[in-house]
């Protein structure tokens, strides 16, 4: 493949904020640490203090994770390296979409191991590991229940509830999977019909596809992590501090015009078990309660549940960036536009518990075009940033540029407007009270000749229809149901025809390039 680039900015697919963002606006810099220049790694990597004791938790959490599973001596070594003081990390998260859902899940990983590699050859004195977190704490399962393949929807449905990462790929699953095994990749078939739950099936496709670029799958779903975060699940239940905090920097934020991303509450956690993941909500007495179920905590009880059990605590939007960021020694975070966006209400929460704010990069955008939709492309003469015009704005300037005469009739407009003017000039010297007739048979007649430039102009585009139509098709192409490619299909659709699909973008994706990526297919 090869690629251009367009200025985000003309996709309209981004907030303000956004934009704002990456284009480094001054009155954004109170809400964020630094910039993700690659200079700014170095007071990043000099402030990022991650005790002795917390890299040991998490390497051996790392190591029960990874159990039972084959691991090359590289993710081995990529284990044991957090143990060391050099050793950070580069981190995106996602949702446990089934067979990787949209192809954006695929870019945030390469995004990731990219900024990696680049760190390792700015800083040969440090380590960096790339990191996928993954979601198996979220409990909407409707945002990932399917994926969607060359316009066909598959979706598995299941009664299950609860946080995903512990669904059962139960008979229900099993259903599902008869229905699509005979297109899938044997890795994929490997790791569905050899796992229990959903957390290890995405555990194992990502393992295989990403492995030997050293990237390591965190999973926050742990009781030995978990207790790590003990401190902020006390102070967001107690006193509710991060609700306050976070509430008064988003206010900051709308003052300057932006909309919010995510709104905090007073209490930011889920109470979670095996089929369970429910808000946490206190009540007028005092007391703690599971919403939708009959669990009621005291304040002594719902404190030795921290002690003992702390896993049974889930952090929502608000909380888990800050999670991941006690158990990391991480120094970026990769994420889509809307992730970038709500991090920047977050920071104050950080400075409180002392917790260095990475920096925050959005992963690479882009759009594909195969050889069949740059013929067309090449056909109506596009330029890159014509793609991401409407085809109602396109339309019509290609039918004035295309047209056989002017669609708009102007000259004749005005030879009309003539002719009724000089002639009302002439009536008017003979009877006074027949300037209103001329000038009322002047606004009917412009009615009539305007109503014509409509047919004329429904007639141009008959002439056009195949121009029309194959614009058309290239729209349902790049913006398929009306969503950006990479949001929708999933990455199967290039991968199947070209195994080689996911090492292209390496070569492709530059981590510290914010521009929106049209990556072309080679062809004839």
């Amino acid at each position: 493949m090869i690629k251009s680039s367009v200025d985000p900015e003309c996709t309209g697919q981004f907030s303000q904020l956004f934009l704002d963002y990456i284009k480094e606006k001054p009155q954004l810099s109170p809400f964020f640490n630094v910039f993700p220049h690659i200079k700014n790694f170095e007071p990043l990597i000099k402030g990022r203090n991650f005790n002795e004791h917390a890299r040991e938790v998490l390497s051996k959490a790392l190591e029960r994770q990874y159990d039972g599973l084959q691991i090359s001596e590289l993710t081995l070594n990529q284990i044991n390296s957090l143990r060391q003081a050099n050793t950070f990390t580069v981190t995106t998260g996602h949702q446990l979409n089934l067979f990787t859902g949209p192809m954006y899940f695929i870019y945030k990983i390469v995004s990731t191991i990219n900024l990696a590699e680049k760190l390792k050859s700015a800083y040969p004195d440090y380590h960096f590991v790339p990191v996928y977190w993954m979601a198996t704490e979220d409990h909407d399962f409707d945002e990932i229940n399917y994926f969607k393949l060359d316009g066909k929807k598959y979706q598995w449905n299941t009664a299950q509830s609860g946080p995903v990462g512990d669904f059962q790929l139960d008979q229900s699953f099993k259903n599902f999977f008869q229905e699509i095994a005979h297109f899938l990749p044997d890795f994929f078939k490997e790791a569905y019909q050899n796992s229990e739950k959903l957390s290890q099936a995405v555990r194992k496709y990502v393992h295989y596809l990403f492995e030997h670029k050293g990237l390591l799958i965190v999973d926050g779903n742990d009781s030995s992590l978990k207790a790590l975060f003990s401190q902020v699940i006390r102070e967001d239940l107690f006193s509710h501090i991060p609700h306050e905090m976070v509430k008064s920097q988003t206010e900051e934020l709308e003052k300057l015009g932006y909309k919010s991303q995510i709104f905090p509450r007073e209490i930011n956690l889920f109470y979670m078990e095996k089929g369970l993941r429910e808000r946490i909500e206190k009540d007028k007495h005092g007391s703690f309660n599971v919403l939708n179920t009959d669990l009621v905590f005291s304040k002594k009880e719902i404190e030795e549940l921290i002690e003992r059990s702390s896993e049974k605590f889930s952090p929502n939007v608000v909380l888990r960036p800050l999670y991941q960021e006690m158990i990391l020694p991480n120094l970026a975070y990769l994420g889509g536009p809307a992730e970038v966006v709500y991090w920047l209400q977050l920071k104050p929460v950080f400075d409180h518990f002392g917790i260095q704010f990475p920096t925050l990069l959005p992963r690479n955008f882009a759009m594909i075009l195969d050889a069949a939709i740059q013929r067309k492309i090449s056909k109506l003469g596009l330029k890159d940033i014509e793609l991401f015009q409407s085809v109602e704005d396109w339309k019509k300037q290609f039918l004035l540029e295309h047209a056989s005469f002017d669609l708009a009739l102007t000259e004749e407009k005005v030879t009309l407007s003539k002719i009724f003017d000089e002639a009302g000039e002439k009536a008017v010297s003979l009877d006074q009270t027949l300037d209103g007739a001329f000038k009322a048979a002047k606004v009917r007649a412009s009615k009539i000749l305007e109503q014509l430039t409509g047919k004329v102009r429904k007639a141009e585009e008959r002439r056009q229809a195949v121009h029309i139509r194959q614009r058309q098709e290239i729209q349902d192409y790049i913006n398929p149901g009306g969503s950006p490619q990479e949001r929708v299909e999933n990455f199967m659709r290039f991968y199947l025809g070209n195994q080689q699909f996911i090492d292209e973008l390496f070569e492709l994706f530059d981590p510290l390039d914010f521009s929106y990526l049209i990556l072309k297919e080679n062809y004839g």
